[in-house]
Parts: structure tokens; C-alpha cells; sequence
């Protein structure tokens, strides 16, 4: 319940609608595109787990995919459906990342679980909403999880921001390897790769990708906005050339785990 509420009151009062549509915000964006349709094949069903207010769903929809979308907070679902034009095959419902009772199992073909993950602060509930997006998708299916990194979060809250000067967070920060720890109230829930590999080692798949989704685009957030669209461009093929590469993937603040259900 607390989670629930706490969440509620965060999502009335952020414009979540607007955050992938900045410039600097939309690398995140149109890098989870990029290798969602590596795998998308002409009449795929797609699944997305905590939908916000639709904005991946909507693109597939537009480009001729069956969309389904689940999503927790009505205050996002209500903008989802205000966004929906006639011409999309889609569907959103509410529903909870770590209880899809109401979806039967091998479903889709390519299952989104970009947003949950930031906002689950159990073991068991990680482990419960990797389980049901797993479960609904086909054997051979792709599934795309995302998550946010405990490291730039240091950077960012903790040095850039003095977040490490209030005393207030001391229980919540181990300042002996500075992993950082997240209850409802900090709203999201931070990982380091290590995390992310010992929840899946739970699980039989095959990671295909571990992917920075933004890489240190939020750092330079204005020199990216500022960019024309030939620097736009060119920004963008240099971030898909590293945002794979083992030597600079953990610098992002978001990450994309991509694997297939066996």
C-alpha cells in the first residue's frame, strides 16, 4: 500500500508524458526502439509491463503492432487513453507488475518491462515482476527490462546534487563501496550490474544485450538540447557505437537488460 501511494502522489505531480520528449531525453527513447526492432518481425503481439502513459506502446501501435499495456497509476493510464488515436490496435488495463492474474502464460512475442524495475525495493517483488513478464512471453521471446544505475545516481544525487551531506540519507548509503539502498519514499529503486545478474541468474534465459540506454546524456542534458539535428544525429551514432561496449556501459543512468526466454 505504501508503495502504491507513494507512487500515486509522485505521478500526479510529475509530467511523466514529457520526459522521453526532450531532445536529451529522447536517447533514452530511440535507443530502446533501436533494439526493441532488432527483434520485431511483422505481426508480433507486444506486452508493456508499467506502461506510464503509453509512450513506447504508442509508437509500436502507430507502426502497425498489436499492443497490449499494463499499467498501475489511473492518473497515467488516463493520459494514455486521451493519447490513443482510432487507428491503433492497443489496449491498456491496471494492473500490477508482480501479479499479471489476469494474462495467461506465452502470450507475446516482445515483452516490455521498462519501468517497474524503478520502483520495486523487495527481493521478492523484483523477482516476482521479472517472473511474470517472463511467464506471459512465448518460449523464444524477447523481453526488455530496464533499470537505474545505483553509480550515476552517486554522481549525480550524491556529489553534483550534496545529497551525501544530509544526514538524512547516512542508513540509506554504504560509504564503504557506495551502493545505495531505496525505500518508497526515494521513489526509485537503484541497481548495479551484479544486482541485475544475480536476479536473472533465477531464471532460464539468454542475455542477448546489457545496453546504457542514455549513457551521460543527463549530464550534458543542455548541450544536447542546444544540438542542431545534424550534431543530434551524429551524437546519437556515437552512442549506439558505445553504449554496448563493456569499458563505458555501467556510465549511464539507465540501463536495458535484453534476453530471451528459453
Amino acid at each position: 500500500m505504501e508503495r502504491t501511494e507513494i507512487l500515486k502522489n509522485y505521478y500526479t505531480t510529475h509530467n511523466e508524458d514529457a520526459r522521453l520528449t526532450s531532445r536529451h531525453g529522447t536517447v533514452e527513447f530511440l535507443t530502446t526502439v533501436h533494439y526493441v526492432e532488432k527483434y520485431l518481425k511483422p505481426g508480433m503481439r507486444i506486452l508493456e509491463i508499467g506502461a506510464g502513459t503509453g509512450r513506447y506502446s504508442h509508437y509500436f501501435a502507430q507502426n502497425g503492432y498489436a499492443v497490449d499495456a499494463v499499467e498501475l497509476m489511473e492518473c497515467n493510464i488516463e493520459v494514455f487513453r486521451a493519447n490513443t488515436k482510432p487507428t491503433e490496435n492497443i489496449s491498456v488495463c491496471q494492473g500490477d507488475a508482480v501479479n499479471l492474474k489476469d494474462i495467461a502464460c506465452g502470450q507475446y512475442d516482445i515483452t516490455l518491462l521498462l519501468g517497474p524495475m524503478y520502483h520495486l525495493y523487495s527481493d521478492e517483488d523484483k523477482l516476482a515482476a521479472l517472473s511474470e513478464a517472463i511467464r506471459v512471453t512465448k518460449t523464444g521471446g524477447i523481453i526488455f527490462a530496464a533499470y537505474c544505475n545505483n553509480d550515476m545516481t552517486v554522481y549525480h544525487f550524491g556529489f553534483l546534487r550534496g545529497g551525501f551531506n544530509d544526514g538524512a540519507y547516512d542508513a540509506l548509503i554504504d560509504f564503504n563501496t557506495f551502493k545505495l539502498s531505496s525505500t518508497p519514499k526515494e521513489i526509485f529503486a537503484l541497481y548495479r550490474r551484479e544486482d541485475i545478474d544475480a536476479l536473472m541468474s533465477r531464471f532460464d534465459t539468454e542475455r542477448l544485450h546489457y545496453v546504457g540506454t542514455d549513457m551521460l546524456t543527463r549530464f550534458i542534458a543542455d548541450a544536447v538540447d542546444g544540438m542542431d539535428d545534424k550534431a543530434f544525429e551524429m551524437y546519437m551514432k556515437y552512442h549506439l557505437c558505445i553504449c554496448e561496449r563493456k569499458d563505458m556501459v555501467g556510465a549511464s543512468s539507465h540501463m536495458l537488460d535484453v534476453f530471451r526466454k528459453r
